[in-house]
Protein backbone atom coordinates (compact mmCIF):
# COMPACT_ATOMS: atom_id res chain seq x y z
CA UNK A 1 0.00 0.00 0.00
CA UNK A 2 1.18 3.21 -0.90
CA UNK A 3 2.11 6.10 1.54
CA UNK A 4 0.99 9.84 1.69
CA UNK A 5 4.07 11.39 0.10
CA UNK A 6 3.96 8.72 -2.70
CA UNK A 7 0.07 9.40 -3.77
CA UNK A 8 1.15 13.26 -3.46
CA UNK A 9 3.80 12.43 -5.73
CA UNK A 10 1.18 10.31 -8.23
CA UNK A 11 -0.74 13.38 -8.11
CA UNK A 12 1.57 15.72 -9.16
CA UNK A 13 3.11 13.61 -11.74
CA UNK A 14 -0.13 12.47 -13.20
CA UNK A 15 -1.45 16.13 -13.40
CA UNK A 16 2.34 17.32 -15.40
CA UNK A 17 1.80 14.59 -17.54
CA UNK A 18 -1.80 15.87 -17.99
CA UNK A 19 0.00 19.24 -18.92
CA UNK A 20 -0.23 21.06 -15.83
CA UNK A 21 1.90 23.19 -14.69
CA UNK A 22 2.24 23.15 -10.41
CA UNK A 23 2.90 26.75 -9.23
CA UNK A 24 2.66 25.49 -6.05
CA UNK A 25 3.41 23.24 -3.20
CA UNK A 26 1.90 22.50 -0.22
CA UNK A 27 -0.02 26.22 -0.79
CA UNK A 28 -1.49 28.53 1.69
CA UNK A 29 -5.08 29.69 1.37
CA UNK A 30 -5.97 32.43 3.90
CA UNK A 31 -9.65 33.66 4.56
CA UNK A 32 -9.93 36.03 7.46
CA UNK A 33 -7.97 34.73 10.31
CA UNK A 34 -7.78 30.93 8.84
CA UNK A 35 -5.40 29.40 7.10
CA UNK A 36 -5.30 26.36 4.73
CA UNK A 37 -2.73 24.11 3.27
CA UNK A 38 -3.91 22.42 0.03
CA UNK A 39 -1.31 19.91 -1.58
CA UNK A 40 -0.56 21.11 -5.19
CA UNK A 41 -1.52 24.45 -6.55
CA UNK A 42 -1.31 24.34 -10.44
CA UNK A 43 -2.12 26.18 -13.98
CA UNK A 44 -2.89 25.52 -16.92
CA UNK A 45 -3.17 27.87 -19.85
CA UNK A 46 -6.04 26.50 -22.71
CA UNK A 47 -3.95 28.24 -25.74
CA UNK A 48 -7.09 28.22 -28.13
CA UNK A 49 -8.94 30.81 -25.53
CA UNK A 50 -5.48 32.46 -23.91
CA UNK A 51 -7.62 32.25 -20.46
CA UNK A 52 -5.71 30.33 -17.80
CA UNK A 53 -7.50 27.81 -16.15
CA UNK A 54 -6.57 27.94 -12.08
CA UNK A 55 -7.09 25.00 -9.77
CA UNK A 56 -5.98 23.57 -6.30
CA UNK A 57 -5.93 19.98 -6.03
CA UNK A 58 -6.67 18.50 -2.28
CA UNK A 59 -5.06 15.17 -2.48
CA UNK A 60 -6.59 12.43 -0.36
CA UNK A 61 -4.04 10.77 1.53
CA UNK A 62 -6.51 8.60 3.06
CA UNK A 63 -5.02 5.07 2.22
CA UNK A 64 -7.78 2.53 3.20
CA UNK A 65 -8.71 -0.62 1.76
CA UNK A 66 -12.07 0.95 0.57
CA UNK A 67 -12.59 3.25 -1.86
CA UNK A 68 -15.74 4.62 -0.09
CA UNK A 69 -13.76 4.80 3.32
CA UNK A 70 -11.26 7.01 1.39
CA UNK A 71 -14.34 8.89 0.24
CA UNK A 72 -15.88 9.18 3.12
CA UNK A 73 -12.93 10.55 5.12
CA UNK A 74 -12.20 12.82 2.14
CA UNK A 75 -15.14 14.81 1.97
CA UNK A 76 -15.45 16.43 5.13
CA UNK A 77 -12.20 18.33 5.39
CA UNK A 78 -12.77 18.99 1.06
CA UNK A 79 -16.01 20.69 1.78
CA UNK A 80 -14.62 22.94 4.17
CA UNK A 81 -11.24 24.08 1.92
CA UNK A 82 -13.55 24.04 -1.01
CA UNK A 83 -15.69 27.18 0.40
CA UNK A 84 -12.87 28.50 2.35
CA UNK A 85 -11.06 29.07 -1.27
CA UNK A 86 -14.33 30.28 -2.73
CA UNK A 87 -14.29 32.80 -0.15
CA UNK A 88 -10.97 33.90 -0.33
CA UNK A 89 -9.55 33.21 -4.29
CA UNK A 90 -12.35 32.49 -6.22
CA UNK A 91 -11.03 32.27 -9.33
CA UNK A 92 -9.69 28.55 -8.31
CA UNK A 93 -11.40 25.43 -8.00
CA UNK A 94 -10.86 23.39 -5.89
CA UNK A 95 -10.51 19.43 -7.03
CA UNK A 96 -10.59 16.22 -4.83
CA UNK A 97 -7.62 13.83 -6.14
CA UNK A 98 -9.04 10.54 -5.25
CA UNK A 99 -7.07 7.06 -6.18
CA UNK A 100 -8.43 4.66 -8.73
CA UNK A 101 -6.63 1.34 -7.81
CA UNK A 102 -8.06 -0.47 -11.09
CA UNK A 103 -11.53 -0.81 -10.10
CA UNK A 104 -14.52 0.97 -11.49
CA UNK A 105 -16.00 2.53 -8.26
CA UNK A 106 -16.70 5.61 -9.90
CA UNK A 107 -18.80 3.95 -12.14
CA UNK A 108 -21.19 2.94 -9.89
CA UNK A 109 -24.55 4.72 -9.84
CA UNK A 110 -24.71 4.81 -5.89
CA UNK A 111 -20.96 6.81 -6.22
CA UNK A 112 -21.98 8.99 -8.93
CA UNK A 113 -25.14 9.76 -7.55
CA UNK A 114 -23.45 10.90 -3.91
CA UNK A 115 -20.47 12.66 -6.22
CA UNK A 116 -23.27 14.79 -7.92
CA UNK A 117 -25.54 15.45 -5.14
CA UNK A 118 -21.91 16.71 -2.37
CA UNK A 119 -21.30 18.43 -5.81
CA UNK A 120 -17.54 17.29 -5.60
CA UNK A 121 -15.22 18.22 -8.64
CA UNK A 122 -13.02 14.80 -8.52
CA UNK A 123 -9.70 14.21 -9.96
CA UNK A 124 -9.37 10.21 -10.25
CA UNK A 125 -5.84 8.88 -10.72
CA UNK A 126 -4.90 5.71 -12.31
CA UNK A 127 -2.33 4.67 -9.16
CA UNK A 128 -0.35 2.08 -11.52
CA UNK A 129 0.56 4.33 -14.25
CA UNK A 130 0.43 7.69 -12.59
CA UNK A 131 -2.04 9.12 -14.85
CA UNK A 132 -5.41 11.18 -14.71
CA UNK A 133 -7.85 8.69 -15.03
CA UNK A 134 -10.90 11.73 -15.10
CA UNK A 135 -11.96 14.85 -14.08
CA UNK A 136 -15.52 14.72 -12.55
CA UNK A 137 -17.17 18.13 -12.11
Amino acid sequence: MATADVFQEIVKNALIKDGWTITDDACLIKYQELGLHTDWGAERTIAAEHVGQKIFVEVNSALNTSPLEDLQMAVGQFKIDQTLVRLSAAERKVYLAIGDHGNDFFELNAIKTLVHNLQLPLLVIDMPRAEVKAWIN
